[in-house]
Parts: C-alpha cells; structure tokens; sequence
C-alpha cells in the first residue's frame, strides 16, 4: 500500500462529499495529500538544520549582551633618560692631587709635616693622609719624610723631626706652613731668605703646638696634633688661605689616564743607602704603587694601612755634603734636571725647571710639554744625580 493511500484512508470525508463523484473524491484526496507532503518536508528541514551546530536559530531570544572593549591610548614609547652628571657644586680640583674637594678645602694652605723617617718610628703616625710625600737623603744616610697635605686630622701626627733647608725649598712651591720640632742652620737662613712660615717645637710656641710621647725614645717622641697646629697658627696670625696668585704645581688629568709610551715598571727600588732600602711596587688591579721600607710594609700608625700612590716621581738633582758633620745641600735655587715619573705601571723620562725665588717649579715631558700627571696622591724622591745606577725599575 502506497503512503498516500495510507493518509487518504485515514481522513473521515464529510457527508456532502462522500456523495459525489469518485473523481472529485480523488481530487480532494491529492489536495490534501500535497499539503501534507509539504509540512512533512517542512519539519524534516527544521529538524536536520536544528542538527547542524555551526547554524544558529533566527528565533532564539534573550537578554542583550553587551561587550566593551576598552583600548588604551597609543602614546609614544617614553626617551631613555640620559645618565645625570655628577654635581660638583661648592667643589674643585685640588691643587695638590687633581681630584674633586670642597672649595672651603682647595683653597686653604697646606700644612707640610716634617716626618721623622727613623726605624722605630719607620710607620708615622698619620703620614697616610698627606696628599704629596717628600723623601731626601739627610746625614747619616738617613732619609726623611715631607708630607704636604690640606686635610690632616687626628691627636697624634709625627713623629716631627727638625727642618733641612732643602725641604724648606720644596714646600716653598705649595705656599704651605712648615711643621718641624728642630732645625739647621741652614735650614735658620732658607726660611728667614724666603720668608716661610712655620712652627718650631725648639721655640716658645713648641708647649702650644707639639707634646712628648714618653713611651718613645726622643728625639723621636714629638708628636703635634691637627687642633695644635690650628692653635699655633691662630697664635701666630699666619695667613690660612692660599695667595690670590697663586699658580698650582701640577697639571693633572681629568680621568685616570695611561700613558700611552713608556717601559713597564711593576717594582721600583731606590737604594739611598743600607738602612731603609725603600722601594714600591705595583699593584694592577687598583693601579697604585704600594710602598715598602726596613723590609716590611711601610704603613700608617694611625689606621694600619699601607701607603700607596697614584704617582711616583724620582726627580734627580745635584747633591753633596755642605759640611764636615754630614748635613746634605741640592742645588735647587735656579737649577734643572732629569727624572723619571711612574703611573700605572709604566715610567717615562722626565725634565724639570725651578726658579727657588718665585716659588716656581715644574715637570715636563720628553716632548718639552708640562707634564700631565694622574689624579691621586704622588711620591715624590728627590735624588743624587751621580747615582742614577742606584734607582731601578723592573717589569
């Protein structure tokens, strides 16, 4: 039996037509059958488009959803700040070693210590913070200590020996005030000619300025202090404050500089005599020669420490007995001469030029420029020019 014979069978034909004729009754039949053909197809539509997952139904309702989306601003990518230079605001360069200190310091005058340099005092009491060291040959063999420097601190600076003229000479060139317990006759005549100022402990403000460490064999027993010095200075009504005209004695650079020719110099020894056979050596990793005399480290009492230096100049001069007792003299009132100076590992020939009367005195360098020097503290050896062979250098 076909499916439409199957629908027509099962409709109930009303009175008025099941009298007519059988092809009406076969007319209305088919009508009925399409109609219902088509909602059959129509519902297997719905039903296989309700199948599809990727269709969406148009009547499903519901509440609105609303998605906002909020996109930031474009801005452009911020600069890198550039590296802040270092304020030096209130500060200078030091006249004495090129490196930044406060102007109220720079410009004061130095003090220059006269260090006693003899075995059981070999390690000064506070000879680490003077910004310059002097070492020359006295009587005996003997050498001793000058330490110039601006910013000295601390109850026991020394121990203090008697002046030399020759160091009376050199401290003349950093208008500094000379500290020394003692002096020559020699020595009496150079600060007299140059009109130095200073403070002898042999004098009437020696109770005010130097005091005995009784625990010390003298005449190595004299000590001062830095309010001593300032007390004796304000007693004295010397002059605190460097000379308006006053022209620096050295020409640093602004940066750590190496030179750029020279011979590598890692040790250097200076034989002045059998005593103290003082010599430095070079330390790379901070760049500074450290220095060593008596056989051991040569260090500051005061804090322990060894001494090292940026610079390490030998300045040769012209050198000999004044006298019978032994009392040495350098030709340094208009003279010149050779040297060598040493930094960072390296030396290199120098000349030098002084003119005592003016307090002048420079360095210079092979090519007959002034000598430009690195930032930091230097040594300086003031040495006989006829015993050049007795200063060596090594890699």
């Amino acid at each position: 039996m076909l499916l439409k014979d199957v629908i027509c069978c099962q409709i109930i034909m009303p009175n008025d037509l099941t009298r007519g004729s059988t092809r009406m009754r076969k007319k209305i039949c088919t009508t009925i059958l399409l109609i219902i053909l088509s909602a059959v197809f129509l519902v297997a539509c719905k039903k296989e488009a309700s199948d599809d997952e990727d269709i969406i139904p148009d009547d499903i309702t519901g509440p609105e959803l609303t998605v906002t989306v909020t996109v930031p601003p474009v801005t452009e990518a911020p600069s890198p700040t550039p590296e802040q230079e270092e304020s030096h605001e209130g500060m200078m360069r030091s006249y004495l070693t090129g490196l930044w200190i406060p102007v109220e310091l720079g410009t004061k005058r130095p003090y220059a210590i006269q260090f006693n340099n003899f075995k059981t005092v070999k390690n000064q009491w506070g000879i680490g913070q003077a910004d310059i060291v002097y070492e020359c040959l006295v009587e005996g063999g003997l050498t001793r200590l000058l330490g110039i420097g601006q910013n000295f601190s601390g109850d026991k600076l020394g121990s203090v020996r008697s002046a030399r003229h020759y160091f009376v000479s050199i401290l003349e060139e950093y208008d500094a005030i000379y500290i020394h317990y003692g002096k020559t006759k020699y020595a009496t005549s150079k600060m007299k000619k140059l009109g130095t100022d200073h403070m002898d402990g042999t004098t009437g403000i020696g109770n005010i300025v130097y005091y005995r460490d009784k625990s010390i064999k003298a005449p190595h027993n004299a000590f001062t202090s830095i309010d001593r010095i300032q007390e004796g200075i304000k007693k004295q009504k010397f002059r605190t404050e460097l000379e308006d005209d006053y022209q620096p004695h050295f020409k640093f650079y602004e940066n750590d500089t190496d030179l750029a020719s020279g011979t590598k110099a890692s040790k250097i020894n200076i034989r002045f005599s059998a005593s103290a056979q003082p010599y430095f050596e070079y330390n790379s990793e901070d760049k500074l020669y450290y220095r060593f005399q008596y056989g051991d480290v040569h260090k500051d009492s005061l804090t322990g420490e060894q001494l090292s230096f940026k610079n390490v100049i030998i300045q040769f001069v012209k050198e000999w007995d004044i006298d019978k007792n032994g009392y040495q003299t350098m030709d340094l009132e208009d003279a010149q001469g050779e040297g060598l100076y040493f930094t960072n590992g390296k030396a290199v020939p120098i000349t030098w030029k002084k003119k005592e009367a003016t307090s002048w005195m420079r360095y210079f360098d092979e090519a007959g420029e002034e000598l430009t020097i690195n930032p930091g503290k230097t040594f300086i050896i003031l040495f006989p020019n006829n015993r050049t062979k007795d200063v060596k250098f090594s890699e």
